[in-house]
């Protein structure tokens, strides 16, 4: 088959995937939470185990007015959404599935590409702050900055501790050099780089950038209909590229026991999905942070655990 058709459908499966994992999280979150709080309105949505609550949710945002403020700056306003999610797709695009599971040849910097992209996204929610001509959406903005400048440290240096024990940037090269024995080595970096993607996601307990008790619902506050829907699945997007990382950083990506080389993918969507579970479980558990707590929590503690993991790892890389 010639290289560019495989790449072709490797983007239509990528796509695709982009479609639907996001709203697999979405479904889940709903189901998780409804056993965990006792909710019973999305356990009924189309009857069986309220499997129509997403298809519900979607045809309420698709009749919702899109409405932009007088005073907005419309180009920005409008061009907010995308910005938000569609780094999330460029980052799925570099993230290996299985062996030679990526779109394109293995891209070298693969590391430092996803991060970079990642913090891209960000910057749709503060356009969206900013645009919306709302002084409560300008300071969710605001704090979706301050976080953005808090918890990029902390997990920078905690997936350059992976990289320095595996001696590439490459999330393939990763995977290739990842030892089971490096989860309890590599166990501090990735509880920190976990958190503080979850931290750069607004998810609860760090979402006092839409904290709906005081700032209405943050840079988000003007949008309605499709493009609030966008921002949401940009959000869902993100805890599946956080999760994918996780796994191909500290988790061994494709590798696994049970399963050949050609079945790896599989081990990878547990690994996804599971991670996935704990960031639901980390939403109906714990209470908002305040923004004092959250900036100390990044600075007093993440920042020194992520700078222990790294010397730590220098250590061992010498040692052995």
């Amino acid at each position: 088959m010639p290289e560019l058709l495989v790449i072709v459908l490797k983007l239509v499966l990528v796509a695709a995937a982009f479609a639907v994992l996001p709203l697999l999280v979405g479904q889940a979150e709903h189901k998780v939470m409804a056993h965990m709080q006792g909710r019973l309105g999305p356990m009924y949505a189309g009857g069986f185990h309220g499997w129509a609550q997403l298809v519900a949710d979607g045809v309420k945002f698709a009749q919702k007015e899109d409405v932009v403020p007088a005073a907005a700056d419309r180009r920005v306003f409008k061009l907010a959404p995308g910005v938000a999610i569609v780094p999330y797709l460029l980052v799925l695009v570099v993230v290996p599935v299985g062996p030679g599971g990526q779109v394109a040849l293995d891209l070298g910097p693969g590391l430092f590409f996803a991060l970079a992209v990642m913090g891209v996204g960000v910057i749709g929610a503060i356009m969206a702050g900013w645009a919306s001509a709302n002084k409560y959406a300008l300071l969710g903005g605001m704090r979706v900055a301050a976080q953005l400048m808090s918890y990029e440290l902390p997990m920078v240096f905690a997936a350059a501790s992976v990289a320095m024990a595996a001696g590439t940037l490459s999330l393939g090269g990763i995977i290739e050099e990842w030892r089971w024995w490096w989860l309890p080595w590599q166990a501090i970096g990735a509880v920190v780089f976990f958190v503080a993607g979850l931290a750069e996601l607004r998810r609860p307990p760090f979402d006092m950038p839409v904290a709906d008790s005081e700032i209405i619902f943050g840079p988000y506050t003007e949008y309605g209909g499709l493009r609030f829907a966008l921002f949401i699945l940009a959000e869902y997007a993100g805890i599946v590229v956080l999760c994918a990382l996780t796994a191909v950083l500290f988790l061994g990506g494709w590798k696994g026991p049970f399963l050949d080389t050609g079945l790896g993918w599989l081990w990878t969507l547990v690994k996804v999905f599971g991670l996935s579970f704990v960031v639901i479980w980390l939403r109906v558990s714990y209470p908002r942070m305040r923004e004092d707590q959250l900036q100390k929590l990044a600075w007093k503690y993440l920042v020194p655990l992520s700078l222990v993991q790294l010397a730590l790892t220098g250590v061992l890389k010498v040692a052995l």
